[in-house]
């Protein structure tokens, strides 16, 4: 069960640079440092997430990086695109929802002949998707 203060940093990486960030919040307020932590953390874990790419079949990397209580989770699409999720809490069977729904949308996104692998997502409509499947399964 998540903790009172919980809060998620989901993360697009397309390519090198990510095009899409999200934070979601739940419970008490964070310090703003704690944003640039996650950056980092999440940063730290691609390297592992392109070793755990090959290591399996499966779209979901489930965990592959910690950093004290803060878990990363991974995604990678087909095209090697990877969701990442930083998270405090332990619900595989949410996450990988969470992961299968986003990616749907993402395909939805990607189906738009002027966007890219690098195009950054700017559509408030999948912002909105993003936060209530948040709501949704890991919250």
């Amino acid at each position: 069960m998540p903790r009172d203060s919980t809060t998620l940093t989901f993360v697009i990486v397309g390519g090198e640079t990510p095009i899409y960030e999200c934070e979601i919040k739940a419970g008490a307020k964070k310090e703003e440092t704690v944003n640039y932590l996650h950056e980092f953390v999440l940063h730290a874990s691609l390297d592992n997430v392109d070793e755990a790419i090959w290591t399996t079949q499966s779209c979901y990397l489930k965990q592959v990086d910690r950093y004290y209580d803060l878990t990363v989770s991974a995604y990678a699409t087909s095209s090697l695109v990877k969701f990442l999720l930083l998270h405090d809490s332990k619900n595989d069977d949410g996450i990988r929802s969470f992961f299968h729904d986003i990616h749907e949308y993402f395909i939805k996104i990607m189906l738009n002949p002027f966007h890219t692998q690098t195009t950054k997502i700017t559509s408030k409509h999948f912002d909105e998707k993003v936060k209530l499947l948040a709501q949704k399964y890991l919250l």
